[in-house]
C-alpha cells in the first residue's frame, strides 16, 4: 500500500484494499498503524478518506528499502520494466534513468554541490544536502522554477535520493519537486494514467538537450 502512493496520489482504503489483495477491514487496520506512525496522512471528504503518504521523508525512505531489498554481492542487474526505469515519479520528484542523468548532469555543470553542512567536521541532519551555484540558480529560474520560494519550504532544498532502479542518486528535496513540476506544466513529459512511469515528449528531449546539454535517447517518447 505505501509504494502504491509512491506516486504522490491519495487513494481510499478500499482502493489500497484492493492493490493489497486484503479485506477491507484488513486494510484498515493497517492504514490506521500507518497513520498512527506517522507514515500516511488521512483526509476526510464526507463519506470517503483518502491516504497519502506523509511526506517526502517517506518515500525516500521506501526507495531506499527498495535498495536494501534488492541488493546483491554479485553485479547489479536491474529487472525494472524499461519504460518505469527509464523515467518515473519518486513521489514528487523525477526518478529512474532520466532523474539520474538530470542529477549527474546538474553536477558535471557545477550547478549542485555539498552544502557547507556536509563540508563541516561536524555535519548535522542536513549533511547530504546541496547548494545551489549562481549559475544553476539562473538556469533553473530561466526554465519557470522560483528558487527563492523554493528554498523557503519547510523540508530540505536539494538533496540526492538513491534511486532503486539505477542504483544511484536522483535529485530530490524541494527542487527536485519543482523541476517536475516545471517538466509537467511544459509537456517535457506526461504521466502514464496506471503507473509512475513517465514518458518524455519530443519537445521534452528538445529542450533538456537545450538547456542542460541532455541527451535524452533511452526514455520512451510520449
Amino acid at each position: 500500500m505505501l509504494y502504491c502512493l509512491m506516486d504522490g496520489h491519495a487513494r481510499t482504503s478500499t482502493e489500497l484494499a484492493m492493490v493489497a489483495d486484503v479485506s477491507p477491514s484488513t486494510a484498515s487496520v493497517h492504514l490506521n498503524r500507518l497513520k498512527t506512525d506517522h507514515l500516511v496522512n488521512r483526509l476526510v471528504q464526507g463519506k470517503h478518506r483518502y491516504y497519502s503518504l506523509a511526506g517526502p521523508k517517506v518515500a525516500n525512505v521506501l526507495e531506499g528499502l527498495s535498495v536494501l531489498a534488492g541488493g546483491s554481492a554479485g553485479p547489479f542487474v536491474s529487472t525494472t520494466p524499461s519504460r518505469l526505469r527509464s523515467a518515473r515519479t519518486c513521489y514528487d520528484h523525477l526518478a529512474g534513468t532520466l532523474g539520474v542523468s538530470l542529477h549527474d548532469r546538474f553536477r558535471a555543470l557545477g550547478w549542485l554541490s555539498p552544502s557547507s553542512n556536509a563540508r563541516s567536521s561536524n555535519p548535522g541532519p542536513d549533511d547530504n544536502a546541496y547548494d545551489l551555484s549562481p549559475g544553476g540558480a539562473r538556469a533553473l529560474e530561466a526554465v519557470g522554477i522560483d528558487i527563492e520560494a523554493t528554498r523557503a519550504l519547510r523540508r530540505h532544498f536539494a538533496s540526492p535520493c538513491l534511486d532503486w532502479s539505477e542504483r544511484r542518486p536522483h535529485l530530490g528535496g524541494a527542487l527536485g519537486a519543482a523541476l517536475l513540476q516545471v517538466a509537467l506544466k511544459k509537456k517535457w513529459v506526461v504521466r502514464d494514467p496506471d503507473s509512475r512511469a513517465l514518458g518524455v515528449t519530443r519537445s521534452g528531449r528538445r529542450e533538456m538537450l537545450a538547456r542542460f546539454g541532455l541527451d535524452v535517447c533511452r526514455s520512451p517518447v510520449a
